[in-house]
């Protein structure tokens, strides 16, 4: 994820309260970076992380309430799809802004446009969508809105180390060895 989709509203990024859905790996990650810049950073995932020192909220919609920006980084299953609705970006508020690096099924998009639209959303930073390829035309004249393909992670670096884990599978499954990365 880069920080500079971090833009709409604010003059600084630094000292923001960052609200995280999902605190694996990819949360973490993010929450970390977060953190450099003076961050206050809480988060929502399926249960309360014991070794951190972020704030655990069990509600999504007190979570969004208390951020300045929201980042869904969480798995999509069935009961995080749709996670983010209306009452969660009511919640956020129009100077809020929320990022989707997750999964476009993640944030109900008609009520996320509807939002954008109606200024009850401060800004929106996406890089899936919920019918991708397609994505809503009323988000591409808004000034509030950071469009881009999935891309987040494509650096020359993660593109070789997803090679070297392709050919790292392939050559396990045909010696018969436990993949490295299986799909459970």
């Amino acid at each position: 994820m880069e920080l500079n989709l971090l833009w709409v509203s604010f003059k600084q990024f630094s000292g923001k309260s960052v609200g995280i859905i999902g605190l694996g790996r990819i949360g973490s990650a993010i929450a970390k970076r977060a953190k450099a810049f003076g961050c206050f950073i809480s988060y929502h995932s399926r249960s309360e992380k014991p070794l951190t020192n972020y704030k655990y909220y069990s509600s999504i919609i007190n979570l969004a309430r208390d951020s300045q920006i929201l980042i869904i980084a969480c798995a999509l299953t069935e009961e995080t799809r749709h996670i983010v609705n209306r009452e969660v970006i009511n919640a956020l508020g129009p100077k809020g802004v929320l990022i989707n690096i997750g999964r476009g099924q993640h944030i109900d998009e008609s009520e996320l446009v509807a939002a954008l639209l109606e200024g009850r959303l401060g800004g929106a930073g996406l890089d899936v969508f919920e019918n991708e390829p397609e994505v809503p035309e009323q988000l591409f004249g808004l000034e509030n809105v950071v469009l881009v393909p999935h891309v987040g992670s494509d650096t020359v670096e993660t593109s070789n180390a997803m090679a070297d884990l392709v050919i790292g599978n392939l050559e396990a499954h045909f010696c018969n060895k436990p993949l490295l990365t299986p799909v459970i």
